[in-house]
């Protein structure tokens, strides 16, 4: 519901007589955003999204001046993954369960509130966190796509509701965490949740009514045709799947476009990045058969469609046949290259697979493709026929592959930023294995974690966990996309650094996992800047003015994806939420953030539970299976979830087996009744129970 205050109010009135109140927004005005430089009006500045801010108040000269200038406290906890929108001195961002909020950008003031009110519940159906990666603003109206499955319109004058629309099945596990984009009167919106089972596409709403203009599906419908845009390829792409078998039946085949969206006003298209398949193991969601191509379309795949009807023109698919969760989703950058003597209009695209594409925006043929990280899935591009030279054995068809890079990619949703004044392209990168092996167990479980991958649980000797835990490494890449080549790296220690920004200042910002907010040299990529932000800061910076003041703004938070799975103790989690917050830089401001107080809990002494070498066993299995993925591999939380070592249902047998089967539903708990007995509850407990008499005993040495 909208929360206004009577102050908020007054104030964002004072702004619109001042001219500086929330503007109309169209194509024309996006078109044309290079000649309001103060303005951050789309997703990525402009329609090329390639984050490059015109503004040069803030140079390589001074920008060790910046200074805090304001921040706000967001009303959550959890990832804050949203590029701002500034308009006419308004910034509209967004912050975990889709919650909307306008504020003054000169200096932080709340204008308007907007909270979708998304039933905690769903969480359990998002892989990698509730984060929201932002708005779409459109002729008078915000826009914001919720977890639940929503798109709501918002009057950005006052954040009362002018529609909302349901985009999707909600009994089926879909989330939205990605930014709508706007274009031809339209709003453009995918959707996530191929882990849990779904079947992805990309719908098109009228702006101003929020009727349905379009659908793609990016999965082909085996049953028939959906009455949909993509029903003229239909038989192309099921050409590529298994008619007769696979879970991909029963799953929908994944395939979810749930970030990249990119409008193309020169060569009208809409570009759409594709993710995974669902399950991720190929030889379980859709079973080879010798002589058919079992190539999945559209999976991993960067597909173009009409904008207006979504009308299918081209694709390029980069992972043939995935199997390692390499999807296609992460952010798409639009641009005009030199290229062997001529110009070139090109993608360029950086997905998870380590790869760096640059590809014809005419017909989606390869140009060329150069390898940003260390990869053992594949040795290199054939350019004759575009696909991936593969390593055949990290299909781990049978045994265990150690592969990179690991699902969480060489490069993820973190934005990559581009320069003009250096021709590079500014990216995150990270290095970090897999280990694949087939689940020949497997079963299908619908709306819970499906990847058709079995994975070992995690040692439990803290060596071991650190051992893992410096093998993970992250760098700032510079690449030269024209040459193919590396031109610098700042090696950052952690992986899962954050998105870029690079303005005409000679500069590049970025975030990185332990909360440090940085500036670059765009040239040599030496360090000339830093701020202690508090907290991780990993979503795409942005540069916009105010009556002639630049401003640089980024968001901090503890959440996203690395802190479920991944905990080891990364970026000194607090063990009690933190509300994310947004903070804003200007030359010589002056402000201070409050004084970080990161609560810790301290163990209680855990229960001593009876339970046989080979029950425990069971339970690490049962813990790496379902729980992990939330609550941190070896029973570590990453900060974001509780820390189940702590928690005061291991105290009690019935508690814990009630919390397991259903009892916290609402809070996001998931309900496993269907897949964990009481006995394996019990064993999980013990195995949890081992994991904190440990902690325990460490606590109580230091």
């Amino acid at each position: 519901m909208n929360r206004l205050a009577a102050a908020g109010f007054t104030l964002l009135l004072a702004l619109a007589a001042c001219g500086r109140g929330p503007a109309s927004v169209d194509e024309a005005r996006i078109l044309g955003a290079d000649g309001e430089p103060g303005n951050w009006l789309t997703h990525g500045r402009t329609y090329s999204e390639q984050r490059f801010s015109p503004l040069d108040q803030i140079n390589t000269e001074n920008v060790g001046q910046l200074g805090l200038a304001w921040s706000y406290e967001m009303r959550a906890p959890r990832g804050a993954e949203a590029t701002p929108i500034v308009v006419d001195g308004v910034m509209y961002v967004t912050s975990a369960w889709s919650i909307v909020y306008a504020l003054d950008a000169a200096t932080g003031e709340e204008l308007w509130v907007y909270d979708p009110e998304v039933p905690h519940e769903r969480g359990a159906s998002a892989c990698c966190d509730v984060g929201n990666r932002g708005v779409a603003v459109w002729n008078g109206r915000v826009y914001v796509g919720t977890l639940d499955g929503r798109l709501i319109a918002i009057d950005a004058r006052d954040g009362s509701k002018a529609w909302e629309v349901v985009t999707v099945d909600q009994s089926r596990p879909y989330t939205i965490t990605g930014a709508p984009r706007a274009a031809r009167g339209l709003v453009f919106i995918g959707n996530g949740g191929a882990e849990f089972g779904v079947r992805g596409y990309v719908s098109a709403y009228d702006a101003e009514t929020g009727a349905l203009r379009w659908r793609f599906y990016t999965t082909p419908n085996p049953q028939g045709p959906d009455n949909a845009a993509s029903d003229a390829v239909r038989g192309q792409a099921l050409a590529t799947w298994n008619p007769n078998a696979g879970a991909w039946l029963q799953s929908g085949g994944g395939g979810t476009a749930w970030d990249a969206l990119v409008f193309d006003s020169e060569t009208d298209t809409l570009w759409i990045g594709v993710g995974n398949g669902a399950p991720w193991n190929r030889e379980i969601r859709s079973p080879s058969i010798e002589g058919r191509n079992n190539d999945n379309l559209f999976l991993s795949s960067v597909v173009g469609v009409d904008p207006d009807t979504g009308a299918y023109k081209c694709h390029y698919q980069e992972t043939p046949g995935e199997t390692w969760d390499y999807t296609a989703t992460q952010p798409i950058m639009l641009a005009t290259l030199p290229i062997e003597g001529r110009e070139r209009r090109v993608l360029m695209h950086a997905p998870k697979n380590g790869f760096f594409y640059v590809i014809d925006r005419d017909d989606c043929g390869l140009i060329s493709a150069g390898s940003i990280a260390t990869q053992t899935w594949a040795r290199g591009v054939d350019m004759a026929t575009g696909r991936p030279i593969e390593n055949p054995e990290a299909r781990f068809i049978s045994g265990t592959a150690i592969v990179l890079p690991s699902p969480f990619g060489a490069h993820n949703w973190h934005p990559m930023s581009m320069s003009p004044q250096t021709g590079l392209v500014y990216i995150p990168v990270q290095e970090m294995a897999q280990d694949y092996t087939a689940d020949s167990a497997f079963v299908y479980r619908p709306g819970r974690w499906n990847t058709g991958t079995a994975h070992a649980p995690l040692p439990g000797d803290r060596a071991t966990q650190q051992a893992v835990r410096n093998s993970m490494q992250g760098f700032l890449l510079a690449w030269d996309p024209v040459r193919q080549r590396e031109a610098w790296r700042v090696e950052l220690g952690s992986p899962w650094n954050g998105g870029t920004l690079a303005t005409a200042g000679g500069l590049v910002f970025q975030g990185t996992l332990d909360g440090r907010f940085r500036a670059y040299d765009a040239r040599t990529g030496a360090q000339l800047w830093q701020f202690d932000n508090q907290a991780a800061t990993m979503a795409g910076p942005v540069s916009y003015s105010v009556d002639g003041q630049q401003y640089v703004a980024s968001l901090a938070s503890y959440g996203t994806l690395f802190f479920l799975p991944v905990g080891f103790g990364i970026a000194d989690p607090p063990t009690e939420p933190v509300n994310a917050r947004v903070n804003v830089f200007r030359i010589g401001g002056a402000a201070s953030l409050p004084e970080r107080t990161l609560v810790r809990l301290e163990t209680p002494e855990p229960p001593s539970i009876t339970a046989s070498a080979g029950a425990i066993a069971r339970g690490a299995a049962i813990y790496s299976q379902f729980c992990s993925v939330c609550h941190g591999a070896g029973a570590i939380s990453g900060g974001v979830l509780p820390d189940l070592r702590r928690a005061p249902s291991l105290q009690d047998a019935g508690v814990w087996r009630d919390t397991v089967h259903g009892a916290r539903a609402a809070n996001g708990m998931p309900d496993f009744t269907q897949w964990v007995s009481d006995a394996e509850a019990e064993a999980l407990r013990a195995y949890v129970a081992r994991e904190a008499r440990t902690l325990y005993a460490e606590e109580r040495a230091r």
